[in-house]
């Protein structure tokens, strides 16, 4: 939404939070902290001279650099305050449902799940900073396995890998990058998504699905692998030379594809 005042946003790197917050009061003008994104990434955001002067000030707090970026607006500020009224009317006409999971609203970076509270969570963030990385830190509290990022690029993933430790980070934008989610929720033990887990004869991609490794040998099929098997993890599929190709999972056998 456009506002009636020009403003800019620009990023600060290699600055504590603390610090980018002193740069901005600092300035005898309109500049705000608009993100906070993750550990020495903070972008400010309001009048072009004001955020050219937060800048300097925080270049000479300790910040390694500091980039101007392409925006048509002060978004995140009080600058976005003659947008409110009109998101207010199209958050109105939306149906806010209860959710089934808990939501983290970056406005307050808490976990939110009744409908009624996001048209007022909506309408404050349009003015309020967003806080990405106060929100990562009340999501490690819960002590997740995997973090993923669904959606074109990898900008999130990258702020998730410098917040949070002990996690997998991995981006989906193409129906290709499915493989590597699945991978991942398939093997609890795998540390980073670039490693399978590989037996004898098999490859596991996916909880739903494997593949038999064509460079192990040629592939056997058993003669009870029909569709319709209930199995069980450790139920014999088939052989490759001498080893035994066994199911991973549980679940019924839908079909399989052999090709000599």
């Amino acid at each position: 939404a456009a506002t009636d005042r020009t403003g800019t946003m620009a990023a600060v790197l290699g600055l504590d939070d603390d610090d980018v917050e002193v740069a901005c009061a600092r300035v005898d003008g309109d500049v705000w902290v608009a993100n906070y994104n993750a550990p020495g990434q903070v972008v400010i955001a309001g009048e072009p001279e004001a955020v050219a002067e937060a800048a300097k000030v925080a270049k000479e707090l300790g910040a390694k650099k500091v980039m101007p970026m392409a925006v048509s607006g002060a978004f995140h500020t009080p600058f976005m305050a003659p947008a409110r009224e009109r998101l207010r009317k199209a958050v109105d006409a939306a149906e806010l449902r209860e959710a089934e999971l808990p939501v983290y609203a970056n406005v307050d970076a808490r976990a939110h799940t009744g409908g009624d509270e996001w048209a007022g969570l909506l309408g404050a963030q349009l003015c309020s900073p967003v806080r990405w990385r106060q929100t990562l830190d009340r999501i490690g509290e819960a002590g997740p396995r995997i973090v993923v990022e669904l959606g074109p690029g990898n900008v999130l993933t990258g702020m998730a890998k410098r917040t949070l430790t002990g996690v997998t980070t991995l981006s989906v934008s193409t129906p290709d990058d499915l493989d590597k989610l699945l991978t991942a929720l398939a093997t609890p033990e795998v540390a980073e998504v670039a490693e399978v887990v590989v037996h004898e004869g098999e490859h596991l991609f996916a909880t739903e699905r494997m593949v038999v490794s064509p460079g192990a040998g040629v592939f056997a099929p058993a003669p009870t692998a029909e569709a319709g098997l209930h199995m069980v993890p450790g139920t014999v599929l088939g052989t490759v030379g001498d080893h035994e190709v066994r199911s991973p999972f549980e679940g019924v056998l839908v079909g399989m594809l052999a090709v000599e």
